[in-house]
C-alpha cells in the first residue's frame, strides 16, 4: 500500500480543477449582463434546470463528513447508517410535494423571509442570526477542516493549512459568481464525486475479493463482505441484553433500532431538506414543476450514495478484521483514507478529485447561503433599506469572502475541537440540538393557522433546552434506578438516551408546548398562509418518479432488513 500521490495523480487532479474553474468562468460570462441583479446572483431566478437543481442539492449535501464520517460509521455500524440516505430520499419526496409549493406560492426566497411572512420580524431576525452563526462556525468550519484533514492524509505530507487555504480559494472562485455558477459547476462536481466514488468502491470490492482468494471480482468481493461481516448488513440494530458487549451497546446507542424510525431520523432529514436555506435555495427561484422534478431527481441520486460513502467503510472493516489492513489512522474515520491506499496510480488522483469536488461544492453552497441570508434578511432590512441591486451584489460577494476568512481562522488550530469529536458526531451534535424546535416551528407554521409568533419563539427556545436536558442532564438527574437505565445502559455503570430518541422527545414536547401557547392566543392569525389543495396536486410524470423511488427503497429494506 502506498499513501502518497504521484505525478499522474496530480495531473488528474489538475485537469479536474481546470475543467470546473473553466466551466464556472464560462457560466459567469454568460450571465455577466445580469451581474448586478440581486435575485439572479443569489437565486439564479428562473434559469436553473431540473437536473442542475438535483445535482446541486446532492453536491452541496455530500461532503467530507459523508465521505469520511459516514464511511467511518459504515466501518463501525454497517449498512444501518445507510438509513440516513434512504430516509432522506423519502424526505425529499415530502419536501417536493408539500413544502416547496408553500414556499413558491408565497414567493419565499429565504427561510428568515418565511418566518417574517408567517410569524413576525422578531422571529425572522432571531433565526437569521442563529443560522449565520451555525453555518459559519459549525457547518463551514467542519467542512473545511475535515476536508483538509482527509486530503492531507492522502498526500502523505504535512500540508494541512496549505490545503485548507486551497479549498477555500477554490470555493471562492466558484461562489463569487453567484448561485447560477455554483449550481451549474455542481453538475460537474456531482459527476466527478459519483464516478470517482464508484471507482473507489469498485476497487475496494475487488481488493476484498483478491485478498480472500475469490479473484479480483467486485461482485465476489461484495459476497465476501456479507459472509465475513453479516452483522454489518442489518438495517435494524438489535437491542442490547445483559450479555451484550460494549461494542454492541455502542452501536445501539448510535442507531437505536426501530426507535430511530419513529424519532430522530425523520426530524433530521425533514428539517435539513425542507427548512434549510443551504438546501432549499436551489429550488426557490424555479417554477413548481422544475423545482419538484429537481428535488425528486436528487432523491433518486441519494439512493446510490451509500455505495459511495458507506460500502468502502464495510470493506475496510473486513480487511482490518482479517489483518489485510494493518492500521487505521484516526480510528474509524480513517477507513475511507485507508481504502484509497489500495488504488492504483491515476485512480487515486481521481478519488482525491471526487473528495475535493464534494468539499468544494459544499463550501460554495454553504457560503452562498450565508451571503444570501446576511444580505437579503439583515443588511437590506436593517442597515440600508432600499439599497440598489448593484450594492446588494457587492455586499453579497463581500460576505462570501468574510465568511470564508472566519471559517479559516476558526479551523486553523481546530478551535472548536472538530477533530476531537469526529466529523459526523460534531455536526450532528450541534445541529441536532436545534432541529426539533426549528422543525416544529416550520411544520406548524405551514399547516396550522392557529400557530402564533409567540409560540414560535418559545418553541425554538424550548426545543433547544429540551435537547440539552435529554442529551446532557437527564442521565445525571434521573439516576441509575430508573426505567431508562434498564432500557439504555451505556455499559459503564450508567445510562445514556440515544441521540435519535432525544430528538424525538424534544420534538414531541416542543410541539405540545407550541400548540398549548397557540390555543391560548388569538383564534385567527392574519399571517397564516392560505393553503389551496391545488398547490399539492402531483402531475403523472412526477408521480412516476415518486413511485419508482419508493419501490427502490422498499426493495432495499426487504433485502437488508
Amino acid at each position: 500500500m502506498n499513501n502518497n500521490l504521484v505525478t499522474t495523480d496530480y495531473v488528474v487532479f489538475i485537469i479536474y480543477f481546470l475543467v470546473v474553474s473553466g466551466y464556472g468562468y464560462y457560466i459567469y460570462r454568460k450571465r455577466e449582463k445580469n451581474e448586478h441583479d440581486a435575485k439572479a446572483f443569489f437565486l439564479a431566478e428562473g434559469t436553473l434546470t431540473w437536473w442542475a437543481i438535483g445535482a446541486s442539492l446532492i453536491a452541496s449535501n455530500i461532503s467530507a463528513e459523508q465521505f469520511i464520517g459516514m464511511s467511518g460509521e459504515g466501518f463501525f455500524l454497517g449498512i444501518a447508517v445507510a438509513a440516513y440516505e434512504w430516509i432522506a430520499a423519502i424526505a425529499l419526496i415530502i419536501v417536493a410535494v408539500w413544502f416547496i409549493p408553500v414556499y413558491l406560492k408565497n414567493k419565499i426566497y429565504t427561510m428568515p423571509q418565511f418566518l417574517k411572512t408567517r410569524y413576525n420580524e422578531s422571529v425572522a431576525l432571531i433565526m437569521a442570526v442563529f443560522w449565520l452563526f451555525l453555518y459559519v462556525f459549525v457547518n463551514l468550519t467542519s467542512i473545511l477542516y475535515l476536508g483538509a484533514v482527509a486530503i492531507n492524509g492522502l498526500t502523505g505530507g504535512d500540508y494541512l493549512h496549505v490545503i485548507m487555504i486551497g479549498l477555500a480559494v477554490f470555493a471562492l472562485i466558484i461562489s463569487l459568481g453567484g448561485m447560477k455558477v455554483v449550481a451549474y459547476t455542481d453538475v460537474i462536481q456531482v459527476a466527478v464525486l459519483i464516478f470517482g466514488g464508484l471507482v473507489t468502491t469498485y476497487i475496494a470490492l475487488t481488493v476484498v475479493g483478491e485478498k480472500f482468494g475469490v479473484g479480483p471480482n467486485a461482485i465476489a468481493g461484495f459476497n465476501v463482505l456479507m459472509e465475513q461481516a453479516p452483522e454489518h448488513f442489518k438495517m435494524i440494530i438489535p437491542k442490547p441484553t445483559a450479555a451484550s458487549t460494549q461494542n454492541e451497546i455502542s452501536k445501539y446507542l448510535t442507531f437505536p433500532g426501530l426507535a430511530s424510525y419513529v424519532a430522530g431520523i425523520w426530524i433530521i432529514n425533514l428539517n435539513y431538506w425542507g427548512c434549510n436555506q443551504y438546501i432549499t435555495q436551489r429550488a426557490l427561484g424555479a417554477d413548481i414543476k422544475t423545482a419538484r422534478t429537481g428535488i425528486l431527481f436528487a432523491g433518486i441520486l441519494k439512493l446510490m450514495m451509500p455505495l459511495i460513502v458507506m460500502l468502502p467503510g464495510i470493506a475496510a472493516y473486513v480487511l482490518y478484521k482479517s489483518g489485510h489492513l494493518p492500521q487505521l489512522i484516526g480510528g474509524k474515520d480513517g477507513a475511507y483514507s485507508a481504502i484509497l491506499t489500495f488504488l492504483p496510480t491515476g485512480l487515486k488522483g481521481l478519488s482525491v478529485a471526487a473528495l475535493t469536488a464534494a468539499i468544494v461544492a459544499s463550501l460554495a453552497g454553504k457560503v452562498n447561503s450565508i451571503s444570501t441570508i446576511f444580505t437579503l434578511d439583515i443588511y437590506a432590512k436593517y442597515f440600508k433599506k432600499g439599497t440598489e441591486e448593484k450594492n446588494l451584489v457587492l455586499v453579497g460577494r463581500t460576505t462570501v469572502f468574510v465568511g470564508m476568512i472566519l471559517a479559516i481562522l476558526f479551523t486553523w488550530n481546530d478551535l472548536l475541537g472538530i477533530g476531537g469529536a469526529g466529523g459526523f458526531t460534531f455536526i450532528q451534535k450541534y445541529t441536532g440540538f436545534i432541529s426539533p424546535g426549528v422543525f416544529a416551528m416550520f411544520i406548524l407554521g405551514m399547516f396550522w393557522k392557529r400557530t402564533t409568533g409567540s409560540a414560535a419563539i418559545v418553541g425554538v427556545l424550548a426545543g433547544f433546552l429540551l435537547s440539552v436536558f435529554f442529551n446532557e442532564m437527564a442521565p445525571s438527574l434521573l439516576g441509575n434506578d430508573t426505567l431508562l437505565y434498564t432500557a439504555y445502559p451505556n455499559g459503564k455503570g450508567g445510562f445514556e438516551i440515544p441521540f435519535h430518541i432525544c430528538m424525538g422527545l424534544s420534538f414531541f414536547f416542543t410541539m405540545a408546548i407550541m400548540i398549548l401557547i397557540s390555543l391560548t392566543g388569538p383564534k385567527v392569525n392574519p399571517k397564516a398562509f392560505e393553503l389551496d389543495k391545488s398547490m399539492f396536486k402531483v402531475e403523472p410524470p412526477t408521480m412516476v418518479l415518486i413511485v419508482v423511488t419508493l419501490l427502490l427503497i422498499a426493495a432495499l429494506y426487504v433485502k437488508f432488513w
